[in-house]
């Protein structure tokens, strides 16, 4: 248990910045959901324009640093060559 005044307020900060921390990730992993069953139902249009609304979700991830930035270029990667693939068919 923390004793020091700065002990007690940094606890308590880290404590409201998991909070918004999880809330961000959350979002993140909603728009990419949105992707992947637009993937699954086979709509390839509906799917790029997701893959369009979480481009920019994943870079304010990093941004905030909620997400490590390879992380994000690998979900995009990946999404982005099962849209390729999805069109092509």
């Amino acid at each position: 248990m923390a004793n020091h005044v700065s002990a007690k307020k940094r606890t308590r900060q880290n404590a409201k910045r998991a909070i918004i921390n999880s809330a961000n990730r959350n979002r993140i992993r909603t728009f990419v959901k949105k992707v992947e069953l637009a993937l699954s139902a086979g709509d390839a249009a509906a799917a790029e324009e997701a893959f369009k609304a979480v481009q920019p979700e994943l870079q304010k991830g990093v941004t905030k640093g909620v997400i490590h930035k390879k992380t994000a270029s690998r979900k995009l990667s990946r999404l982005s060559a099962r849209i390729k693939a999805a069109k092509s068919q």
